[in-house]
């Protein structure tokens, strides 16, 4: 039970930032002011969802894994403890100061230096919640164990 809550609530996790950072690209590309700051203000709102859910993803990780030691298990702990900092350092301030601007209508360098900072970090946390996605698919046996390339023989 604990690791089908664990892949369900890590899951729900990795899609939420995924459709912040879309949500972003998008707007940014063809929205307008108003659409900007309704999607700023809706990642806001989303947040609320999104920390219990990351919340969740590391507790569980860790009451599955309980004592067990491993390579996939320890890199899988490093990467929830750098999406943890990156999420709580930089993007959730992020979030809150974009929204902030956004609906005060303060769309300067400021707030595109800081939208930029925010997609490369939504980025680093996409990629490193992907990483986690597939070794946990490697540890409970549903994704086969990387293949190494053989050496050809001349």
């Amino acid at each position: 039970m604990k690791t089908r809550i664990h892949s369900i609530i890590g899951f729900l996790a990795t899609v939420l930032i995924a459709t912040f950072f879309l949500a972003s690209v998008v707007v940014e590309l063809v929205g307008n002011e108003a659409e900007i700051a309704l999607v700023k203000q809706m990642i806001v709102y989303g947040l609320w969802v999104l920390v219990p859910a990351m919340a969740i993803t590391g507790l569980s990780g860790r009451a599955i894994t309980g004592l067990r030691q491993g390579r996939l298990i320890q890199t899988k702990m490093r990467r929830m403890k750098l999406i943890a900092l990156n999420g709580l350092l930089i993007l959730l301030p992020c979030a809150l100061v974009l929204n902030y601007r956004a609906a005060a209508g303060s769309f300067d360098l400021t707030f595109y230096l800081l939208q930029g900072v925010e997609l490369a970090a939504g980025a680093v946390n996409i990629g490193l919640m992907g990483l986690n996605i597939r070794d946990g698919l490697r540890l409970t046996g549903r994704l086969g164990k990387k293949k190494r390339p053989m050496m050809s023989q001349q």
